[in-house]
This record gives structure tokens, C-alpha cells and sequence, in this order.
């Protein structure tokens, strides 16, 4: 049994155990082999500070960006 679980990590593995349709106890384990990588494959995590804060504005990626967003409204008839 584990104790001082954080509330957060607590409404996460319940969120997970009804989407999954899974008990909370097969959750917890399923995420602790997961993040010790004794289910399958290791999970693989990618350090992102090499990257961070190198975004440049491009106008002509933000103009199909704004297409996209569009709403087209004959399909929400």
C-alpha cells in the first residue's frame, strides 16, 4: 500500500483507471513499470532546453493557421 499519494497524481490515476476502464490498482502498476521501463520498451524522455525560445513568427505558417480555424458553417448545421 502506498501512503502520501499527492492529491494530483491521485485524481490522475483515477481519471486513467475510469478512462481505461481499469481498476486503480492496475493503473499505479502499470505506471510504475512504465516509468521504471520494466513494461516493454523504456519510456524515452527528451530534455526540450535546446529548443526552448527558438520559435519564429512565420506570417505565412500563421495564415494556415487562421484558415484552419475557420469555422465552415454548412458543416455545423
Amino acid at each position: 500500500m502506498l501512503r502520501n499519494i499527492p492529491a494530483r497524481l491521485d485524481e490522475a490515476l483515477r481519471r486513467r483507471a475510469l478512462e481505461e476502464n481499469k481498476s486503480l490498482n492496475e493503473v499505479a502498476i502499470d505506471a510504475l513499470m512504465r516509468a521504471l521501463g520494466l513494461a516493454g520498451q523504456p519510456v524515452k524522455h527528451r530534455e526540450l532546453g535546446d529548443i526552448v525560445g527558438t520559435w519564429q513568427e512565420d506570417p505565412e505558417l500563421e495564415r494556415a493557421f487562421a484558415d484552419q480555424r475557420k469555422v465552415d458553417p454548412e458543416l455545423w448545421q
